[in-house]
Formats: C-alpha cells, structure tokens, sequence
C-alpha cells in the first residue's frame, strides 16, 4: 500500500532538488505536524489519519485567510492561500458540487432524517465518506437546505 507520508517525504526531497523554498517550507511543516502526532501518540499513522491531519491544517489555513482578509493583511492571506495550494496536493481528489449534493440527498434517505434535529445523524454518515475531499462547512450548509427544502 502506497503511504501518504512516503508521498510527502518524496516530494521533500524533489523541492529541495528544484529549488523550491516556499513549497518545501510547507511540506516541512506538514511533516512535522505528522511527527507530533506519530510521538504523541505513539503510533505510525495510516493514509486516513494522515489526511485528518492533512484537513485539519486546512481548516486552520481558511480561518486564518478569514482574520487576515477582516482585518485587511492581504499579504499575510496571501501566504495561506499559497499553503493551502501545497497541502491540497496531498488530498484525495475533491468531491464537486453535484457529487456532494448526491451524497447529501443519500444520506438524508439513508437516516430517514426529517428536521434539522436530525443533522447529526447525516453529519456522522458523511463525515468519513467526505473527509478531506470536501470542506464539511459546505456540507453542513447543504444538508441543512436539504432539510428544510
């Protein structure tokens, strides 16, 4: 099995080859993120954490453009945008639009949701079918259209 972690060492040492300072600067920080969990917990981590980690450090990133875009630091934005680009590369492939509506409506059949009460019922089914392949803010705000509509 081909290893998310084994990816992102490879791609390490193809930045340095190049050159490539601003995208070795992010893979070094993913690296290191993936370190801290590996010691802290004392495990050796599998694509699907990798990639809660790797959706985690991409939730950080949207808040920060966020701040930095209220209160005008276009520049430090910027930065992030560029980060988020990097770690992205390491994602599974992106559920568009239509793919994300479909699994809404399957997972709102699927629970037999009726109201808004039951919106943790369809998060919790999505949730690991979507995770990294699309950003569950999105999703959270298509299935409550679904269930109000």
């Amino acid at each position: 099995m081909d290893l998310l972690t084994d990816r992102v060492k490879d791609d390490m040492k193809a930045s340095m080859k190049a050159g490539d300072k601003a995208r070795l600067g992010v893979i070094r920080l993913i690296l290191a993120a993936l370190k801290q969990v590996e010691v802290d917990e004392r495990i050796v981590l599998d694509n699907d954490r990798v990639i809660l980690i790797l959706d985690k450090m991409l939730k950080q990133r949207r808040e920060s453009i966020r701040q930095f875009t209220e209160a005008g630091r276009n520049d430090l934005s910027a930065i992030e945008e560029a980060e988020i680009l990097v770690i992205q590369d390491f994602m599974p492939k992106a559920l568009d639009d239509e793919e994300i509506d479909a699994m809404v409506s399957e997972a709102v059949a699927e629970s037999g949701a009726q109201s808004l009460k039951d919106m943790g019922k369809i998060m919790g089914l999505l949730k690991t079918k979507m995770q990294g392949r699309a950003d569950m803010s999105v999703v959270s705000a298509r299935i409550k259209a679904a269930l109000a509509g």
